[in-house]
């Protein structure tokens, strides 16, 4: 759910997340939207099933196949996630390893479905509406051990991992005060994103298009093509790729085979079908004192439900988003909201529930769990209680009587200059993803426009961070052979 604070005139919404069923859609002979993407397989991939009987070569543009619908209702979560994974998945040697990895952890997934926990009802939602098959959901696991915090040693962050290039593509903040790489939420949005971008680049592979999220398009792409000058097909079990990456696809497989197989051994969470905590977007700056005083959350509570903050308040230009652990109803009948966010109507004839719905810019389900309801029937002269619209009383403390230390001023980050040859089939995103520098950065350094063309043999300039500096012995002259290969002489920070 999702509610917004103007920080002129308060105007809340919520956005309820219920368990809504995948429907089948037909057939199409045309590209697939974004959110049409649905679970598609290489049906000539010896480790694949056909899901369905449908005919195509690899020229043609790959049908939309959408698991059909269950007319099961789950209370719980887990169970909905089982029933809708769509990988087809035959358990051949190659993915044997890894399946034998889990079996020999078989609490696994209940470990780390306590740090999933308050995130996994709004991701599993987030992909249905994508239309993305629901084997994603099981990618934050994966990737990170769905750890928010977890940085890699290429400088992947949060439970997608995302690069700060990648996520600045999709619209991720990062800077001294948040990085969204962090916030679960956001990171999801920018990761299934790209995972559609991939999904497209690929023409509906989803075993290239998960290679492609490891390691990298444009490596993807020269696996592909050296498969295919050997004679082969190009299929993801035939690519010659980094073992990370041939290892991180099977992963993510054998978890889904295990889930759908119910192996004896392999154990299942329960996690009720419900979201467990709900977003509120107070639209203007907060300090996590304030929140929690109003709230009655603990600061440290606050700050591990929103890993994305990196200080005590949002950032002067947002966002200022915050999770809260509250369900939808929990939260209308919280004290936080009737106290500062409710007022009473008094019912007169003719008054429904969805009339006074649109009236008040809110839901039915909002209205009905604000006020306690068992039924949807009013009675004339009823008061009910209702949102209102006022201004939100100031969110930050005075810096004099802030409870927090004054933030350490930023040094600035010593750079070196860096030239980069343009290879064959470069692009600026996939340049700034390998060197982990924005696109924007990019252009500037090098006077380009986003629709500029890249010329192979031609030099880019880059600006790199320096290595640190910390006083020690001199270091042999060999030791900086390879840095000097790649600085320009006499250049400075």
């Amino acid at each position: 759910m999702n509610i917004h604070f103007r920080s002129i005139l308060l105007c809340i919404g919520l956005l309820v997340l219920t368990a809504c069923q995948s429907t089948s859609s037909p057939h199409q002979n045309t590209p697939a939207e974004p959110h049409e993407i649905a679970a598609l397989f290489n049906q000539t991939t010896p480790e694949y099933k056909p899901y369905r009987a449908d005919k195509k070569t690899q020229e043609d543009i790959p049908p939309i196949i959408t698991p059909e619908a269950s007319p099961v209702a789950y209370d719980d979560l887990w169970q909905e996630i089982i029933a809708s994974l769509a990988f087809d998945i035959v358990p051949t040697p190659s993915l044997q390893k890894r399946i034998d990895w889990y079996l020999k952890q078989p609490g696994y997934l209940l470990k780390v479905n306590k740090r999933a926990k308050p995130y996994l009802f709004h991701i599993a939602e987030k992909i249905k509406q994508k239309g993305l098959p629901m084997d994603m959901v099981l990618l934050p696991f994966v990737e990170s051990d769905f750890r928010p915090k977890v940085h890699s040693s290429q400088s992947a962050v949060g439970i997608w991992q995302l690069m700060d290039s990648t996520a600045y593509h999709f619209g991720v903040t990062t800077d001294e005060w948040y990085d969204g790489r962090q916030d679960v939420l956001a990171s999801t949005d920018a990761a299934l994103d790209y995972l559609v971008y991939l999904y497209q680049r690929f023409n509906g592979d989803w075993l290239h298009a998960l290679a492609a999220y490891n390691t990298g398009e444009g490596r993807v792409k020269k696996a592909i093509r050296q498969s295919k000058k050997q004679g082969k097909q190009g299929y993801f079990w035939q690519l010659k790729l980094p073992s990370e990456t041939a290892d991180y696809v099977p992963k993510l497989l054998a978890l889904s085979y295990l889930l759908q197989a119910k192996h004896p051994k392999f154990k299942v969470p329960k996690l009720p079908n419900y979201a467990l905590t709900s977003e509120v977007d107070f639209a203007q700056r907060f300090d996590f004192s304030v929140l929690a005083s109003l709230t009655g959350v603990s600061k440290k509570q606050l700050h591990q439900l929103n890993p994305g903050y990196l200080q005590h308040q949002s950032a002067p230009e947002g966002p200022h988003k915050i999770l809260l652990p509250l369900t939808e109803k929990q939260l209308w009948q919280s004290d936080f909201f009737q106290n500062y966010f409710s007022q009473t109507y008094t019912v007169v004839k003719n008054d429904t529930f969805y009339g006074l719905a649109r009236r008040f810019n809110t839901s039915v389900n909002a209205l009905i769990a604000l006020n306690n309801k068992q039924t949807s029937l009013l009675k004339v002269g009823e008061v009910l209680k209702i949102k209102k619209a006022q201004p939100l009383a100031n969110l930050m403390l005075e810096y004099q009587v802030s409870p927090y230390l004054a933030q350490e001023e930023k040094q600035p980050v010593l750079t070196m200059e860096h030239e980069y040859i343009i290879q064959n089939g470069d692009s600026l995103w996939e340049i700034s993803k390998q060197f982990n520098v924005p696109v924007k950065d990019l252009l500037t350094w090098n006077n380009l426009k986003s629709t500029s063309l890249l010329k192979p043999g031609k030099k880019l300039v880059l600006h790199l961070p320096r290595p640190a500096q910390t006083p020690k012995k001199p270091e042999p002259k060999k030791f900086l052979s390879e840095l000097e290969q790649l600085v320009k002489p006499n250049t400075s920070p």
